[in-house]
């Protein structure tokens, strides 16, 4: 099952495809917590299999984020060992965590605005989960997993400086700036989905610049899941993304983006995103 929203922004009609046919599921309500904690993803699959909903084309709208106001979005920081290589840093031994505001989050194909004293923005594709069900002190990653209501691609955008020369130590500084959270196409439930061993891709102006696979993860969605539950409670439809591989400008390899260029990601079996880097309007 794939969930996905389209339309203008804030105005946004959630759609589900189920055997290569799409649906209007505005009968349900939004792709939003409750949503997710009032079991949607059976609640649709029984009213198509009933026929209550009616088959939509939604080509040529705008996408938007798959996931409506989540109570919070959690990131992790260097869980490829090459990408912390990369960034001069010996792997961690227990997952790196910062935040993102709900503000960050954009359509798949939106323009990224760049903000007035930004030299150092950076794209990172991402393997990225929605929770499920609420995960309290999970007992072991199986019982976590059982927690993850789906994935979807995220471009984890990061202003470096602000990141790590202004962060007083903390990366959410660089982390927050709004639009910088770009999602979708669209959500694959987690029964339809192995997150093991999937490759992410990310291209700029046409050009390779991250090729691996989530097998080079440190720690996996499901471990992920359970660690974090130790220290927060989990709401249904938190996001967490899982990490970025290497081939980020911050290498020093490659330039940091700039207005003009084009940016494009991929997550095998869940599509892709395409963003245009802009200017921010004086």
């Amino acid at each position: 099952m794939r969930l996905l929203r389209v339309g203008e922004v804030g105005r946004e009609r959630p759609l589900v495809e189920i055997g290569g046919v799409t649906y209007d599921a505005s009968s349900v309500g939004d792709f939003d917590p409750a949503f997710w904690a009032g079991g949607g993803p059976a609640l649709l699959a029984g009213r198509v299999a009933a026929g209550e909903l009616a088959p939509v084309d939604a080509a040529g709208q705008r996408i938007g984020a798959p996931v409506a106001h989540p109570s919070a979005i959690i990131c992790i920081g260097q869980n490829y060992a090459a990408h912390a290589a990369e960034s001069g840093a010996e792997p961690p031994s227990e997952p790196i965590v910062f935040l993102k505001t709900p503000n960050t989050i954009a359509g798949p194909n939106d323009d990224v605005v760049i903000p007035r004293g930004s030299l150092r923005s950076d794209w990172e594709v991402e393997l990225a989960l929605v929770i499920g069900r609420p995960a309290w002190r999970c007992a072991d990653p199986a019982e976590a997993a059982a927690c993850i209501g789906g994935y979807l691609v995220a471009n984890d955008l990061s202003e470096r400086e602000w990141q790590l020369e202004r962060s007083g130590g903390q990366w959410s500084k660089g982390k927050c700036v709004p639009g910088y959270l770009p999602l979708g196409p669209y959500v694959v439930t987690a029964d339809e989905y192995d997150p093991a061993d999937r490759r992410l891709q990310s291209w700029v102006n046409g050009d390779p610049r991250q090729d691996s696979r989530t097998a080079d993860m440190i720690f996996s969605p499901a471990e992920l899941v359970h660690d974090l539950s130790q220290y927060m409670r989990l709401e249904a439809g938190d996001i967490i993304s899982t990490g970025t591989p290497q081939g980020v400008a911050l290498s020093g390899r490659f330039a940091y983006l700039s207005p003009g260029d084009v940016v494009e990601l991929a997550v095998d079996g869940l599509g892709t995103q395409r963003q245009r880097v802009v200017a921010e309007e004086v």
